[in-house]
């Protein structure tokens, strides 16, 4: 059994998951790219980050937090979508106010409990559009601050394969300008990219609802006699 997973993954680890009843494959779909950005002071505003790359980039270009509660005008609140996510702030030993599992998750959270803060989101030049529609709607002061930036490579796949696993809406795209999407088995790292393969397919999305690579490699095994 045949699948294409679209990110460069660790080939060993994630065919020692699957085991010998798949042939594994990668492709990358987007290149990113830091934005050089000059730093500027964050006071009290709260910060988000949906990506692992806008954390990375965020300190690339010098960002400094602060979450010294004794300094409560300059006390940054850190939101965060996705475990990876976190896990990143936490390798620049910066902890996490708030980490939910997909932006609809978070902008409902920011609605319900912290409309009087001004957020900062540290984004790629594609960013997730749905904190942007949401939050300036209820009066929530929201600005993204692009860090890094998206090129979708547009691949073409000749091989066929029995499923195909998407990480990232922007990576969605970029596959689908060339390759079909309605005679494979499609699963989805979460909630935000199965939206985006929605819009181009009627096929069964089987989607991740921890968002982690690890519940996705789970996911495919138990639906491996479907394959």
């Amino acid at each position: 059994m045949k699948i294409l997973f679209t990110k460069s993954l660790e080939k060993e680890k994630v065919s020692e998951k699957l085991g010998t009843d798949f042939s594994v494959d990668f492709v990358e779909v987007i290149n990113t790219e830091f934005i050089k950005t000059k730093s500027f002071g964050l006071k009290n505003n709260s910060l988000i980050f949906t990506s692992v790359n806008g954390v990375k980039a965020f300190f690339e270009n010098g960002f400094a937090p602060n979450e010294n509660f004794t300094e409560p005008k300059n006390y940054n609140k850190i939101y965060v979508v996705g475990s990876q996510t976190k896990k990143e702030l936490g390798q620049h030993n910066f902890g996490t106010f708030k980490l939910c599992k997909n932006a609809s998750e978070l902008s409902q959270f920011i609605v319900e409990n912290s409309v009087n803060e001004k957020f900062l989101h540290f984004c790629g030049n594609i960013a997730i559009d749905i904190l942007d529609e949401k939050l300036p709607l209820q009066n929530i002061s929201y600005k993204k601050i692009p860090v890094y930036k998206t090129e979708l490579l547009y691949p073409k796949i000749d091989e066929k394969y029995q499923a195909i696993v998407f990480f990232s809406p922007s990576g969605v795209r970029s596959f689908a300008k060339f390759n079909q999407l309605d005679d494979v088995k499609i699963f989805s790292i979460g909630k935000t990219t199965t939206a985006e393969i929605e819009k181009l397919t009627d096929n069964k999305i089987i989607t991740s609802s921890k968002n982690t690579l690890a519940d996705l490699l789970n996911l495919i095994n138990i639906t491996r006699s479907a394959l």
